[in-house]
């Protein structure tokens, strides 16, 4: 129950463990087409480009920075928490102008100062993470999207721990790119970076004045790939992962077969089961109500609770949560993975291993409290 590398189906794992295929031979071109096909689908961009490389959710967020900024170019931060700044960190090695606007933990950067900024400052790119895994906050992409659109700027949304979870309507919402990593609410081992771009922001790569300063990570060595792949014709730029795509093909097609709107709901209800336990065990948690995201959760430890302490309990429970990321912070807080496939059942049993050790740490609380706040929310019967 960490927030990635997440539980996966094991249709997914058992197309992992087939014999690789040739990624030039007929039946794997089908399989990455289709996956191309399926992406647009899912993030809800039905004109924009998608790209399946191997590598990381950090690569990701490279293949925007590096294609989209040039030296000099002026760029707006929006950050959440630990990956708000990594992205800082990024586009600092473009030799980009950043400015960073920031959030206190647990809060949301207020639109009214967003759009402060881009009307007292022209800049090209605003980027922002939707949900940040560090803090667990999730911000008002749509809202984003719209301000991008007023001012014209490029819109950057780093979907790691949200695509697939988090409702995102791309197209609709006028956002230019969004990427994410495999192992998240995506629902495949780790090991494929993910995007979808805007037309909007194609064009605007192509009228780049400078070369991509990253190779790997250069979409012009990287569209002519997507390209012949969707007309099912053989192709070459570095070797792609062969199994992860042919994992990504199954996990794709299970999530447009559940239908996102129904995978938005789930995962909606999900996170409000898990605040419901938190708050019935007499516990906070660092987002503030209005910007808790639905793939995860963000609990502070009770007064007297140990880390480490709790952390074990928890895991000879039978459960495996994830400490605290966010540096000033680390040791007061832990995480709660919920996205992907997970179901009302799982719910319950880790509500039930965080309540056992809360007992063992003498944490004072209504036993059992936890369980019926979620299970009242999820409407299910006790395990």
């Amino acid at each position: 129950m960490i927030p990635g590398p997440i539980e996966f189906d094991n249709d997914v794992l058992a197309a992992m463990g087939k014999q690789s295929l040739s990624h030039v031979s007929p039946e794997f071109i089908d399989i990455f087409a289709d996956s191309l096909d399926m992406m647009r689908k899912v993030w809800m961009c039905p004109n924009g480009q998608p790209f399946i490389i191997a590598g990381t959710g950090t690569l990701a967020m490279d293949l925007a920075g590096a294609n989209l900024v040039e030296s000099h170019d002026r760029v707006l931060v929006v950050s959440t928490g630990y990956f708000g700044e990594r992205y800082a960190q990024l586009l600092d090695r473009y030799d980009a102008d950043i400015n960073v606007l920031r959030s206190v933990p647990g809060e949301a950067v207020p639109i009214e100062l967003i759009e402060r900024e881009l009307r007292k400052e022209k800049y090209k790119i605003l980027i922002f993470t939707h949900v940040d895994t560090s803090t667990a906050v999730k911000v008002k992409a749509k809202a984003l999207g719209e301000l991008g659109l007023k001012y014209d700027i490029i819109t950057v949304l780093d979907g790691v721990c949200s695509v697939a979870g988090e409702e995102i309507r791309q197209q609709e919402w006028g956002i230019d790119v969004v990427l994410t990593a495999s192992q998240k609410a995506i629902g495949v081992p780790p090991g494929l970076a993910l995007l979808v771009v805007s037309e909007r922001a194609m064009g605007k790569f192509m009228k780049r004045k400078s070369k991509v300063r990253n190779y790997y990570a250069d979409w012009t060595n990287w569209l002519p790939i997507m390209h012949a792949y969707e007309r099912r014709i053989p192709s070459y730029f570095g070797t792609p992962a062969v199994n992860l795509v042919s994992a990504l093909n199954i996990s794709l097609k299970q999530i447009l077969e559940e239908g996102l709107e129904n995978r938005f709901e789930r995962h909606r209800r999900t996170g409000m089961a898990f605040r419901a336990a938190i708050k019935a065990l007499g516990m906070n948690q660092i987002p503030a109500d209005e910007c808790a995201a639905n793939t995860l959760s963000a609990p502070y430890y009770p007064s007297g609770v140990k880390a480490s302490e709790f952390l074990q309990a928890v895991n000879q429970a039978g459960v495996t949560l994830a400490g605290g990321l966010l540096p000033e912070l680390k040791n007061e807080y832990f995480r709660i993975g919920h996205m992907g496939k997970i179901n009302s059942d799982e719910v319950i049993v880790t509500i039930k291993a965080i309540e056992t050790s809360l007992k063992k740490c003498n944490h004072d609380f209504n036993e059992g409290a936890g369980t019926r706040a979620a299970i009242d929310i999820l409407n299910v019967n006790e395990l």
